[in-house]
């Protein structure tokens, strides 16, 4: 659970935006979207598989790039 406590002569404002700095670093937000609705493990699975693809390929994207030049 993430808390702010507002100290000494702090505005409201800025305890808010330290409030939304620390959710978003937490990952709270993305957390609640992901979890919206119910995914079954296979389909998990296969996010989980394009997701890796497209992480090898941009891998290997980057490396062509640099030996081009």
């Amino acid at each position: 659970m993430t808390f702010v406590v507002i100290e000494g002569n702090e505005s409201f404002e800025n305890a808010l935006k330290r409030f939304k700095r620390l959710c978003e670093r937490e990952g709270i937000l993305s957390e609640i979207k992901k979890r919206q609705h119910y995914e079954k493990p296979s389909e998990l699975k296969k996010k989980k598989l394009l997701e890796a693809k497209k992480k090898q390929r941009r891998k290997l994207l980057q490396e062509r790039r640099k030996y081009r030049l």
